[in-house]
């Protein structure tokens, strides 16, 4: 069982890059991303190499005391049983990926932080 996430160069720059206008920390932000990803009925790309030289940061971190939550949804949305192995990285890497590209887009388009918050709250209405 992992319990260290190595995350991409690339999406960890969009996260950094999303830290210092939102003031989000980075579980706050992995915690949207994979919300957003998990919205998105189609799968994620799931890449199994991470040593581009991102983030590497601890699961209990990123998911705390609703580790058991993340890994249920994923599974669901995978629509197959998943391993501990499986779900962590790999599936929470791929949500993970696909979220922060999203919520990366969804900062572009809002412009600033207060309508970035604005638009993710109004997301959660439909």
């Amino acid at each position: 069982m992992s319990n260290r996430l190595k995350i991409s160069k690339e999406t960890s720059d969009k996260i950094i890059e999303l830290q210092a206008p939102t003031n989000f920390t980075r579980n706050i932000l992995v915690r949207l991303a994979i919300g957003l990803s998990l919205q998105d009925p189609s799968m994620p790309k799931i890449i199994k190499d991470k040593s581009s030289g991102g983030l590497d940061i601890d699961r209990f971190i990123l998911t705390g005391e609703y580790d058991l939550v993340y890994k249920t949804l994923i599974t669901q949305h995978a629509k197959m049983k998943l391993t501990d192995e499986e779900y962590f990285p790999d599936w929470f890497n791929a949500h993970l990926d696909r979220g922060i590209a999203l919520l990366e887009s969804e900062y572009k388009h809002a412009g600033n932080a207060e309508k970035f918050m604005i638009n993710l709250l109004k997301r959660q209405e439909v």
